[in-house]
């Protein structure tokens, strides 16, 4: 598969994936934009890889955590563009969905990450683990730690809370 084959199939997937990741369209967008341009300079050895898009997503994981670390990029956290509305539009399903968005971009970036790639990427622990270039146990921690957070920000210590994915 040559390098722009794979931008055309997967471009969007990974733009959704860092949307999810910082919070931003904008932002996941340059996120993307920078990691395929890494990923062009060495795509002879990504596309050797056993899986490529694997590989892509560790380095699309490990930039946005490289962002993250930066004391130079600060997030912010907002409703999407695309799901701004006045208060008195917005059903209870938006309006649940986005404040556990909210909640979600407050954990640290491998907790989001974990997060989001069992929850929304629908992925297992041992995909999400070769992503992220870690042990199961350690994701399964990661999505435990952050399921707590969400329950004790949410006010509910003993409630499962289940990230509802968008599909």
């Amino acid at each position: 598969m040559t390098f722009e084959e794979y931008v055309q199939q997967r471009g969007p997937s990974l733009v959704r994936l860092a949307g999810l990741l910082v919070g931003q369209r904008q932002l996941a967008e340059d996120l993307v934009q920078e990691v395929l341009a890494k990923a062009y300079a060495r795509w002879n050895r990504v596309a050797r890889a056993d899986d490529p898009d694997l590989y892509v997503r560790r380095m699309l994981v490990n930039e946005h955590i490289s962002w993250w670390r930066r004391r130079s990029y600060h997030e912010t956290v907002g409703v999407p563009a695309r799901e701004e509305r006045s208060a008195d539009v917005l059903d209870a399903d938006i309006a649940e969905r986005d404040a556990m968005w909210r909640l979600i971009m407050t954990l640290p970036a491998r907790q989001r990450a974990a997060v989001v790639l069992r929850y929304y990427e629908d992925l297992d622990d041992v995909r999400i683990a070769a992503i992220l270039d870690c042990s199961a146990v350690t994701i399964r921690t990661n999505v435990m730690r952050a399921l707590a957070t969400l329950r004790e920000r949410l006010g509910e210590p003993s409630a499962d809370v289940t990230v509802r994915s968008k599909r």
